[in-house]
């Protein structure tokens, strides 16, 4: 049980690394300042301790909790959105691809 938790932990981890990333470079690079941005603020509810202090308010406030398949459902747009719209989508990377 402790070493499936921690490779989720991982994955989340990782994946807001990757997420926070593509909005910098949408943010500096690429041409949609907004769209970057929100991938930042995305980003933020990957990573484990601003997930907590998220999932606390929206506790203490609405009395639900974020569930994991709210995360799964939101990072499969996230992947959607950046292939479609973002700055890597659209060629400003090209030695990425």
């Amino acid at each position: 049980m402790m070493k499936s938790k921690s490779i989720l932990i991982l994955f989340n981890w990782t994946f807001g690394i990757v997420v926070f990333s593509d909005g910098v470079l949408n943010l500096f690079r690429g041409n949609d300042f907004g769209f970057g941005l929100f991938l930042i603020v995305l980003a933020l509810l990957y990573f484990p301790p601003t997930y907590n202090i998220i999932n606390r308010y929206i506790n203490e406030k609405f009395n639900i909790s974020v569930h994991y398949i709210v995360k799964v459902s939101l990072g499969l747009f996230i992947i959607w959105a950046t292939l479609a719209v973002g700055a890597l989508a659209e060629g400003y990377y090209p030695a990425i691809w």
